[in-house]
């Protein structure tokens, strides 16, 4: 009998030292999987001259919107350019020329540049015409999805003008769709 619940013991002494280190590296795994921080990634600018560092936005709120040239959403160009001039000293935003919806965004590099300064006068970052999402997607793109990567929530890029926003510590803290407009209390009260 003594044999009987020694046995005992020890089978659930094993069992709980088990799920402790099971749990222990569960924890450790969620935790490692945040691998990449907001600051760790880049992207070449829209010339492809210049690499962009998200690492030269600490201290700013960055708001990052796959854009396109002949969308119904594309007069946010406006929009966003105001919110650009609005919060200078506390916001970057930055356009990411996309063609995966609705082949919206055809455009050459000059074609791509020319309307957005004639049309909207836009003067805020744009980069390297990108995939946001698929099996192309860039690495910003994937941060900015993927909870794994970004710690935060997944989320899903529908159409063009979908909106990101990271905090001054490079944290993803909101996502907008496209219908919200840049200059609306969703997004100005989250800049301010």
């Amino acid at each position: 009998m003594k044999n009987y619940f020694y046995s005992i013991f020890l089978l659930a002494f094993t069992g709980v030292f088990i799920y402790s280190f099971s749990e222990a590296k569960t924890k450790k795994l969620l935790k490692t999987t945040h691998s990449k921080s907001f600051y760790d990634l880049s992207i070449k600018d829209l010339s492809g001259n210049r690499t962009i560092k998200m690492s030269e936005f600490k201290d700013k709120k960055v708001l990052c919107v796959n854009v396109a040239s002949e969308c119904g959403y594309t007069p946010q160009y406006e929009g966003l350019q105001k919110l650009a001039d609005t919060y200078k000293n506390k916001l970057v935003i930055i356009g990411f020329p996309c063609n995966q919806f609705g082949g919206q965004e055809p455009g050459t590099v000059a074609e791509i540049e020319n309307f957005c300064k004639k049309n909207y006068g836009v003067t805020f970052l744009l980069t390297e015409k990108i995939d946001v999402k698929g099996t192309h997607q860039h690495p910003v793109y994937q941060w900015l999805t993927q909870q794994t990567l970004n710690g935060k929530s997944d989320a899903a890029v529908i159409w063009n003008f979908n909106k990101f926003l990271i905090d001054e510590n490079g944290n993803w803290l909101a996502y907008f769709p496209s219908k919200v407009d840049p200059m609306s209390a969703d997004i100005t009260s989250k800049v301010k």
